[in-house]
């Protein structure tokens, strides 16, 4: 076990209340300690929810252990069901409850209850929150939806479903919404959204549907390979950027007979022509790393290349399941995938490629931050932030334009932000000055403050933090110029600096050095 700060993914029980919470008459019955109930945060808190998540849990405390804690898990089932009258009943241990070894699967069913009961084998010290959630969709799936084949009627439209939607999912809300949208204006009927807002009476028509839409495969996966295996059902995947959109469009139009082509000239998407119009300085080759869950990141350094021209010198994900289609993606990239869910490896391999942007999680955010590089949100883990009151899809065409807002923004800012550093030295910026498109006039009368003492010569002075630290010492006159080079390849020029410092012993850094060291590494 690894104690850490941060962790990219929750224990598989989170999971299970994510699907739980998704979907409507359902209840999850969760063996767990005192404290365990810290989750109900994330969906209150975090995703904002009017209400709390459809959990009980049998919170025993230590006094709890030396006595019978089976009867106190049959106790809370008996309430839960009463008290909420589910449809479907979840039942499940918390990590710390798998140590006490009781069977709430087995207890459940004991108690013979009239609706079905659903036992999760969650594994909490071998598998993680999205394993989780896809292991809980399965299991309901597999208990509501009947094996057979049905009898489809005649319809005009095909049919549809949509698959890996949760709560607390990074914009999965918006995504359903846009696909919905661009699946009607291509003659197809969505049939089932699962989980999220699904009963498990929904689930029983799953296999009505004549095609199956993958929005999140480590929720998904597993369920359209049973469906496509029982049914019958092709699967498609969602589509994330412009090209991914048209090819789906193409897709789903051979299924339905509508007009690709007329859907998307008709498509508001404005990602292909600003990329084209923003100066190129901006975007062309503007080194980018990638992090986040596996479908994301694949999906951003895809965009990221072809769609944006950005070049990835680091792609990566937490998600151990799909390492496999993670470095084959890395593979074409050139570059090495870090598997990883430790993120104390993921800061380190940021600092030393020290990209451009980084197109990261929540944990990615802080790092770029502390770094001083700009970043954007393209995955979970998520932040309030993340849930958003406007309209913010990440699929289809209109996902394409938030994608290119969220992407290229934090580039232009950080470059303003770079401007207002560089001038704010300049007169015009001066306390006291007018606006200097008003003129001379506009500027009130300056009182010139008494001339200051000399000060000794820049290069004899050091700063202090370079005086405290083990780097080589640099002048102020030296820092002074060097906060004069952007942002974005700051640390990088002072890595450099310092190296050239260190082989040549030239300390402590100047001015000189500072373009005697750039010249070096431009020869």
């Amino acid at each position: 076990m690894q104690l850490a700060v941060w962790t990219y993914e929750g224990p598989p029980h989170v999971g299970a209340m994510r699907v739980a919470t998704a979907m409507k008459g359902v209840h999850f019955l969760l063996h767990a300690p005192q404290g365990d109930t810290y989750a109900d945060l994330l969906f209150t808190m975090i995703e904002r929810r009017r209400e709390r998540p459809p959990v009980t849990y049998t919170t025993f405390a230590a006094r709890d252990l030396g006595s019978d804690t089976a009867e106190l898990f049959k106790t809370a089932a008996r309430e839960a069901y009463q008290r909420f009258a589910p449809e479907l009943l979840l039942v499940g241990a918390s990590c710390t409850a798998e140590l006490i070894q009781d069977d709430p699967g087995g207890i459940a069913a004991a108690l013979g209850l009239p609706i079905p009961v659903v036992p999760l084998e969650l594994s909490a010290y071998q598998r993680k929150e999205n394993w989780g959630a896809a292991h809980t969709f399965y299991k309901i799936v597999r208990a509501c939806c009947p094996a057979t084949v049905p009898l489809r009627s005649e319809r005009s439209r095909p049919r549809c479903n949509l698959l890996g939607p949760t709560a607390l999912g990074f914009r999965h809300r918006d995504d359903v919404m846009e696909l919905t949208r661009l699946l009607d204006r291509l003659g197809v009927d969505v049939e089932v959204v699962a989980p999220l807002g699904a009963s498990p009476h929904d689930l029983a028509r799953l296999a009505q549907a004549d095609f199956n839409v993958v929005m999140y495969p480590e929720i998904a996966d597993s369920v359209a390979r049973w469906l496509g295996k029982t049914f019958a059902q092709p699967c498609l995947s969602a589509p994330l950027g412009v090209i991914a959109t048209r090819e789906f469009c193409q897709r789903v139009a051979q299924m339905s007979g509508a007009d690709a082509d007329s859907v998307i000239d008709d498509a508001s998407c404005r990602l292909p022509w600003y990329s084209r119009s923003v100066d190129s300085t901006y975007l062309t080759k503007k080194q980018v790393f990638v992090f986040g869950d596996a479908s994301h990141a694949i999906a951003a350094a895809r965009i990221a290349t072809a769609e944006l021209g950005f070049e990835v010198i680091g792609l990566g994900t937490y998600s151990r399941e799909f390492a496999r289609e993670v470095r084959e993606a890395a593979a074409g990239y050139g570059v090495e995938a870090l598997i990883t869910d430790d993120h104390l490896l993921v800061e380190e391999r940021i600092g030393a490629l020290q990209p451009e942007l980084v197109l990261g999680t929540q944990m990615e955010r802080h790092i770029a931050k502390r770094l001083g590089l700009p970043c954007a949100v393209i995955s979970a883990p998520v932040h309030v932030q993340d849930y958003p009151a406007r309209y913010s899809p990440q699929m289809g065409f209109e996902g394409a334009n938030v994608l290119f807002d969220t992407w290229v923004h934090p580039l232009m800012m950080g470059l303003e932000e770079h401007l207002l550093a560089m001038f704010r030295d300049d007169f015009e910026f001066a306390d006291g000055r007018g606006p200097s498109h008003l003129g001379a006039a506009a500027s009130p009368t300056v009182v010139e403050a008494p001339a200051a003492a000399p000060t000794p010569p820049p290069a004899a002075a050091e700063s202090p933090a370079a005086a405290e630290s083990d780097a080589p010492r640099w002048t102020e006159e030296a820092e002074r110029e060097l906060k004069k080079i952007p942002f974005f390849v700051r640390g990088k020029a002072r890595r450099n600096t310092e190296r050239f410092a260190r082989e040549f012993g030239r300390t402590p850094i100047t001015l000189e050095t500072l373009y005697d060291a750039k010249a070096h590494f431009q020869a």
